[in-house]
């Protein structure tokens, strides 16, 4: 079977930590799968919240997850303390990948590596959005050009 390979880069722009409650182990001991996505939602939602935003109102606007990847490289069990690294990359004009990479960093170990690809949604709508600009402004400055 081919493994999903996903590349991130060294450097991410949010982290926040998270203890592994006995709510996310499942049958294996072990974080289950089920569990990390939603650990990984808590990570994004964090990382929008420092930057004033919300899912439903980011400018005005909603984000929805298109795609979802999750890369398990280590098992995490009750008690770890678990480090999100969150950023953002691969814009397009509707959206663009929040990615992830966890650690347990007091046993010096990369847990998962993640990525979910999300687009704009104007919920009143139904329909895609194009990125809001303050978006930009606020987690990724860097992609703004000097003449807006």
């Amino acid at each position: 079977m081919a493994r999903v390979k996903l590349d991130l880069p060294d450097e991410f722009t949010f982290t926040t930590q998270m203890d592994v409650r006995v709510t996310e182990i499942n049958y294996g001991n072990h974080v289950g799968n089920d569990r990390m996505v939603s650990l990984l939602h808590e990570a994004r939602l964090r990382f929008l919240r420092e930057h004033g935003f919300g899912e439903f109102n980011i400018g005005g606007i909603g984000i929805m997850v298109s795609d979802l990847v999750v890369c398990f490289t280590a098992e995490s069990f009750v008690g770890d303390m678990l480090t999100f690294h969150v950023g953002v990359t691969d814009f397009s004009k509707y959206g663009c990948d929040v990615i992830y990479r966890v650690e347990n960093e007091a046993q010096d170990k990369q847990v998962v590596k993640a990525k979910t690809g999300i687009v704009f949604f104007d919920y009143d709508e139904r329909k895609i959005a194009r990125v809001p600009k303050v978006f930009y402004e606020r987690c990724a400055p860097q992609l703004l050009d000097d003449g807006e």
